[in-house]
């Protein structure tokens, strides 16, 4: 997939006199790549209001970066190389020590990449599209695999591996399989735990397609659920659908998760729902823009984002239902298409 980080480095320049700095060295990994190609753990890229731009980083990786479309100059000390007073830095990526280092006259900067990043091309759509349906069809190839006798650590397992045979990187992050009281622990690490007849079984899970993340979650009963559980999950469902459709270009973060909040409180459930609704994916699993009761930002059109809503109930178990989607001027679009009816397997 090719991308046209020249167009991304112009638009960041020309963000930069609104925060009254004349340059921004970016030193986020994650960012270098978004703005250049390059792919490391030391690099860092400075660029100019007037658009234009230098890469720096060491000998594990100047060829690779003599190979881009941005003038390269090899450092043993990138930040040090580029850094310079008056030139905005990214706060949340450079460590104390090197702030330090660098001298004064540095400007501290909140999340500029991470914002422009928020909106993707159709390239990178069509890249977490992929993605997501990874995703999608492992959960579809494992599910009939999944019974009572199994661990925690071995359902995770399955996931991980089919995704990889589908032509995952890997997986997006650390699998989550939460089975019957575990699942009242939203990021639960899966255990030796064996799987029973009457659990629920929460997976949350992802491929990461050439950089780009997909996050889906799924709640399935081993066996006929009982009462409780299909209440629970029929107000999740509830939830999950109400922030599905707030989602759309021009709503507010925390309006969105009180769209699914709202119905989780009003069924006697809101101290049970302890998290954000969802969050940003794309190079990164968690990114801008995050939904949540303090946000205030607007969403923009062609923002991949999850809605996740849960119950989780200490000593008995939880729900969680999980989707990515994308804002668009007509409406969501889905990126994760399996079922959210309650499979019973």
């Amino acid at each position: 997939m090719t991308f046209d980080y020249a167009a991304r480095r112009a638009r960041l320049a020309g963000l930069l006199p609104a925060h009254e700095v004349h340059a921004l060295l970016v030193t986020s990994p994650v960012n270098v790549r978004y703005l250049t190609g390059l792919t490391s753990s030391n690099a860092a890229v400075l660029i100019r209001a007037d658009g234009t731009a230098l890469l720096a980083t060491d000998n594990r990786y100047i060829e690779a970066a003599r190979r881009l479309d941005v003038p390269s100059a090899e450092a043993s000390d990138v930040a040090g190389r580029l850094a310079a007073p008056g030139t905005g830095i990214e706060a949340a990526s450079m460590s104390v020590a090197a702030y330090r280092r660098l001298g004064d006259g540095l400007v501290p900067l909140g999340p500029v990449v991470e914002v422009l990043r928020a909106v993707k091309d159709e390239a990178e759509l069509e890249l977490i599209r992929t993605a997501c349906a990874i995703t999608d069809q492992a959960f579809a190839d494992v599910c009939p695999r999944i019974a009572p006798g199994m661990t925690e650590r071995e359902v995770a397992g399955l996931l991980e591996r089919r995704m990889a045979e589908l032509g995952a990187d890997k997986p997006a992050f650390d699998t989550i399989v939460a089975s019957g009281e575990n699942g009242a622990i939203p990021h639960h690490t899966p255990t030796s735990r064996e799987l029973r007849a009457g659990d629920l079984v929460t997976m949350d899970f992802g491929a990461r397609y050439q950089g780009y993340h997909a996050d889906m979650t799924r709640t399935v009963s081993l066996g006929p659920p009982a009462g409780w559980q299909r209440e629970v999950y029929d107000l999740v469902a509830a939830a999950q659908q109400a922030g599905r459709h707030a989602l759309a270009p021009g709503a507010r973060a925390g309006e969105v998760d009180e769209a699914a909040r709202s119905v989780i409180e009003g069924a006697g459930h809101g101290g049970h729902f302890r998290h954000g609704l969802g969050h940003g994916v794309g190079l990164e699993i968690h990114e801008e823009p995050f939904l949540g009761p303090s946000r205030t930002g607007r969403l923009e059109d062609r923002v991949p984002i999850t809605v996740e809503p849960g119950v989780y109930l200490p000593g008995r178990g939880g729900v969680r239902i999980e989707d990515t989607l994308v804002t668009r001027e007509g409406g969501p679009e889905l990126f994760t298409k399996t079922t959210k009816e309650l499979l019973a397997l």
